[in-house]
């Protein structure tokens, strides 16, 4: 799958609906006829949308865990509680179930954010005070994260 880019404002109705912003569909054009995953996040009160192909992915990781260690268990719990499978409407609308609008806490100002190869849908005001917070130290963070991953072959 390509990787996804791009953040997008968009809104919600009282349905708990979303239109996915064009730019989006158009990313995800081989895929709209296929199911979604829609979860919790997990360090964050936003939903992640997943095609259903890269959710496969994950699974086969998380089905690799050895399920007599309690902690597995706990993990795969906690992980896939709230998950839901979504598909989109052919005006490229998709409906978030209401325990999951409570969990994000979405009222109608919406933002679809990419995170490499998933979506990230948030309220707007708690995307706008999570980017705020995490870009206070983000040169430090992406000095821990990226710095000894460098490959200078990459211009």
């Amino acid at each position: 799958m390509k990787y996804l880019i791009g953040t997008y404002e968009c809104k919600a109705d009282t349905k708990g609906r979303i239109m996915m912003p064009i730019a989006i569909k158009k990313q995800l054009s081989s895929l709209i006829n296929e199911s979604f995953v829609l979860k919790r996040a997990v360090f964050n009160n936003c939903l992640e949308l997943y095609p259903f192909q890269e959710w496969t992915l994950l699974m086969e990781k998380v089905n690799g865990l050895n399920r007599f260690n309690k902690k597995n268990n706990d993990f795969i719990r906690r992980f896939t509680a709230g998950v839901k499978t979504v598909e989109m409407d052919n005006s490229g609308r998709i409906l978030i179930p209401k325990n999951l609008i409570r969990h994000a806490q979405i009222d109608k100002e919406i933002v679809v954010s990419s995170t490499v190869n998933i979506l990230e849908i948030w309220d707007k005001a708690l995307y706008e005070k999570a980017i705020d917070e995490a870009t206070i130290d983000f040169g430090l963070l992406a000095e821990e994260v990226m710095g000894d991953k460098y490959d200078d072959t990459i211009s």
